[in-house]
This record gives C-alpha cells, sequence and structure tokens, in this order.
C-alpha cells in the first residue's frame, strides 16, 4: 500500500522549478514535501498553544503569525 502524502507532489515540483531547479528528482521533492508538512505541524503547535491560551477554539491568522514570530 502507497504511502499517503500531505501536499501534492506536483504543484510542490513546480515551486521548486519556478525558483530556478531546472530539473529536480523524486527523492529531492519527497524531502521538501516531508519538510513542509513537518513545518506546517510544529507552526500549528504553536499557534494552537495560543488559542487555547487565549481560551479560544478557532485557529485564526494572527495565532499563526505569532508562532511564526516566537520561532
Amino acid at each position: 500500500m502507497a504511502k499517503k502524502k500531505s501536499l501534492a507532489w506536483s504543484p510542490v515540483r513546480e515551486l521548486m522549478k519556478s525558483v530556478g531547479a531546472q530539473i529536480v528528482a523524486r527523492d529531492a521533492v519527497d524531502l521538501m514535501i516531508k519538510v513542509l508538512v513537518d513545518e506546517i505541524k510544529d507552526v500549528t503547535t504553536k499557534a494552537l498553544r495560543l488559542t487555547r491560551h487565549s481560551k479560544r477554539t478557532k485557529l485564526t491568522k494572527d495565532d499563526i503569525e505569532l508562532a511564526l514570530k516566537m520561532k
């Protein structure tokens, strides 16, 4: 059974190519997806702490921005 990815492969590859990578290996895209997913999870976790600290349940753009500044 194939491992399901959280992000689509083609858009990530196209983004990598858009900044100058002419040829991108499949394993390079796979690693980039892993890095991005890990980063998303990390920022979301920090933002959720801020949300809960404020006694709210809705995660907002401001929570994410503050979590990114805390990094």
